[in-house]
């Protein structure tokens, strides 16, 4: 379990790691023109690797595909310090990507195999407050070491770290239980990876690579819609689906998967612009946001734990109800900022969200495979991460429409005389960097940009409230008794 939550801890934080010494590397490769795709390439193949690595785990073991993972990543580390130039740099990212991709679903489901029902809720609780922890500290980590050392050995730190969690899970991991001829879901596979990779690049390049409303986002849309058309008719008719069409017949996975979308979109979408929120209002350099964002990280850690110890004697449905009305709060409080506020009250709403955030991860994931087959566990759990990773992506997509929708009847109404002359989204404030801005303008402009982002910490608290609802009516099903259910088949056909 040490070697799992370690892998889980450097998987989560080499997704964020980037963030503050990303330009400092674009610049080294010249290679600024591809910033975007360090962090992009990442990230689609992570989420692209989810369901497959979590299906081909019921199939082979989660061993086998664990160590792959682990070697996956290692080698797309060491290639990615020795990187000359962008493109290659890129490209072991998505290597990269690819390991990541295997180890955050093998470990989540790694802990069906590896501990009975009643403790699994304090084991999810670890590996949440992983997730949080290596979210929250890969920019500040990737900062520190630039500094220390150099932009190389932000990949050269993953090396040591994966080889510790081989040596600790090379001897005892439980064997396949799930042994037997299996037809792989080849077409399946494929279809789902497409409509995945279209739609996440749709939510990453929409409104800035291309309009919202242009031929490109309409083309893309039709190809998804194509796409998972196709793999639902692909899926009804696969020996061995690599998400099996029944799974929509399991009410638990299917609330947790609309409650962990929600999730990662507020949690993601949260981090991203308060760490700019910082930046911008309180004049902290990126790395100094980063560690005032540890406020949040605290909050999540403290009750992932707590309610992964207790949901199985509480119930997951009152941390799915406590969870979203902490998160409100805290993201109420958080569209109280302005120029002004003191740096008090902003560890005090990120401290609260966090521990909004941190109570619902742990029920989650425990429930879903409590009540999944031992067979699909696999399968069931990475369908849900799957669900709360694209959620995620979406996170900073749906803040920046929200902020980019006021900002600019914000700055129509403050700076009417130059409104034509200068950005109508977040980009302004790269007009004030470029001397675009009057300095006797600035100030209209910084205030502009706290109220717009106010309005989207008011709008995601609301929706993220919402799911309060879902945990009222949340309901653990229990999973069908594969063994009883064959004895009843041959009882039923004696008769």
């Amino acid at each position: 379990m040490a070697g799992l939550c370690l892998a889980m801890l450097i998987a989560c934080f080499d997704g964020t790691i980037v963030g503050t010494c990303g330009p400092v590397i674009a610049e080294d490769l010249h290679g600024t023109d591809l910033y975007a795709w360090m962090v992009t390439a990442y990230l689609l193949c992570e989420t692209v690797m989810i369901p497959i690595a979590g299906k081909l785990s019921d199939i082979y073991g989660r061993k086998p595909l664990f160590l792959i993972g682990l070697v996956l990543f290692m080698i797309g580390s060491v290639v990615a310090g020795m990187s000359f130039n962008m493109e290659m740099l890129i490209l072991c990212r998505a290597i990269q990507g690819f390991g990541g991709g295997i180890l955050i679903p093998v470990a989540t489901a790694a802990v069906a195999d590896l501990y009975p029902p009643r403790e699994r809720g304090k084991m999810q609780g670890l590996l949440g407050a992983l997730f949080g922890i290596g979210s929250g500290i890969g920019p500040l980590m990737g900062g520190y070491i630039e500094q220390s050392l150099s932009w190389h050995w932000i990949f050269y730190i993953n090396v040591p770290l994966a080889i510790v969690c081989f040596i600790l899970t090379i001897k005892k991991f439980p064997a396949p239980t799930n042994i037997g001829v299996h037809v792989i879901d080849t077409k399946g596979i494929a279809l789902l990876s497409l409509f995945i990779l279209d739609l996440l690049l749709l939510i990453e390049f929409g409104g800035s690579e291309f309009e919202w409303v242009s031929a490109q986002s309409i083309a893309m849309v039709v190809v998804a819609i194509l796409l998972l058309l196709f793999f639902i008719k692909v899926e009804k008719k696969a020996v061995d689906p690599v998400l099996a069409p029944h799974l929509i017949e399991n009410k638990t996975v299917i609330m947790s998967a609309i409650f962990m979308f929600i999730f990662g979109l507020g949690m993601m979408g949260a981090m991203t612009y308060a760490s700019m929120f910082a930046i911008t209002i309180f004049g902290l350099t990126t790395l100094e946001a980063g560690e005032w964002s540890l406020a949040m990280v605290a909050g999540m850690l403290i009750t992932s734990v707590v309610s992964g110890r207790i949901v199985e004697k509480s119930g997951p449905r009152v941390w799915l109800v406590v969870g979203p009305i902490l998160s409100f709060v805290g993201l109420y409080f958080m569209s109280q900022m302005t120029v002004g506020t003191t740096m008090e009250h902003y560890l005090f709403s990120t401290f609260i969200l966090g521990l909004g955030l941190g109570c619902m991860m742990a029920p989650i994931m425990s429930s879903v495979q409590n009540s999944s087959k031992t067979s699909e566990m696999g399968m069931t759990t990475s369908s849900v991460n799957l669900i709360r990773s694209i959620g995620a992506t979406m996170g900073t997509a749906v803040f920046a429409m929200i902020i980019n929708a006021r900002i600019s009847g914000e700055l129509q109404t403050l700076l009417p005389d130059i409104y034509d002359k200068i950005s109508h989204d977040t980009g302004v404030l790269d007009d004030i960097m470029n001397g675009l801005i009057p300095p006797e303008d600035i100030p209209n402009v910084i205030l502009a940009f706290a109220n717009s982002v106010d309005t989207a910490f008011l709008i995601g608290g609301i929706l993220i409230l919402l799911l309060s609802i879902i945990g009222v009516v949340y309901k653990v099903t229990k999973p069908v008794d594969e063994e009883m259910e064959l004895v009843k088949e041959h009882i039923e056909s004696k008769e």
